[in-house]
């Protein structure tokens, strides 16, 4: 059976701040529980988006509250300023900056947005992520807003407390609950729907970019 254990050093690409929170929470929940260590990186917190009725540098305090609620200590968590929707002005920037993050953290693991997410920021990060990792473990995470077909090729198995954590992250970004993907029942249902599919409870879906066995 294989562990999660085995990758000491795991780092999450968040196109915005949040969407790492919803496309593998709970496994970042349990990757820091088996003392692995994490970092997060969010290529934007999209001012341009936040509602107005709230500051516009919200996100950046919501991705702040919502990391640690996963366990992720801030000091591991970086929020960078490419502006929303308009990665692919920005795609050799971001690719050097991805390149230099392999060159000085070298991560064993990398979690992404799935190949076939038709967002055009989390398209341009999963495809330059390949480009920057591809000789480390790569695994693309689920948006089903955003996903015209996924590739059901690893699950991860999480428990009760686990699921709380993401959900917990989640209800941190007070900005964006009116978001319809942002409600705790579906958060729940998608977790318990992937866990029957490997007879569990709940669970976590990704998609295999790359598998390195050492």
């Amino acid at each position: 059976m294989t562990s999660l254990s085995q990758f000491k050093k795991v780092l999450i690409l968040s196109p915005h701040t949040d969407d790492g929170e919803f496309g593998c929470g709970a496994t970042i929940a349990k990757l820091l529980q088996q003392k692995n260590e994490v970092h997060y990186v969010a290529f934007s917190s999209a001012d341009e988006s936040v509602p107005k009725n709230f500051p516009h540098d919200i996100l950046r305090h919501e991705v702040l509250k919502a990391t640690a609620e996963l366990g992720i200590p801030q000091h591991n968590v970086e929020v960078l300023n490419f502006p929303v929707r308009h990665f692919n002005d920005h795609r050799q920037d971001i690719l050097e900056y991805l390149v230099k993050i392999n060159r000085e953290m070298k991560p064993d693991l990398i979690f992404m947005p799935s190949r076939h997410d038709f967002h055009q920021d989390h398209a341009v990060i999963s495809q330059e992520a390949i480009r920057a990792f591809k000789c480390r473990t790569i695994l693309g995470y689920e948006l089903i807003w955003n996903n015209l077909k996924f590739d059901n090729q690893c699950f991860v198995h999480i428990n009760q407390e686990q699921l709380s954590s993401k959900i917990n992250a989640v209800n941190c970004y007070e900005s964006q609950k009116h978001k319809h993907y942002s409600q705790e029942d579906l958060i729940r249902s998608l977790a318990r729907v992937r866990g029957v599919q490997v007879a569990v409870n709940y669970a976590e879906l990704f998609e295999v970019i790359r598998w390195v066995v050492y």
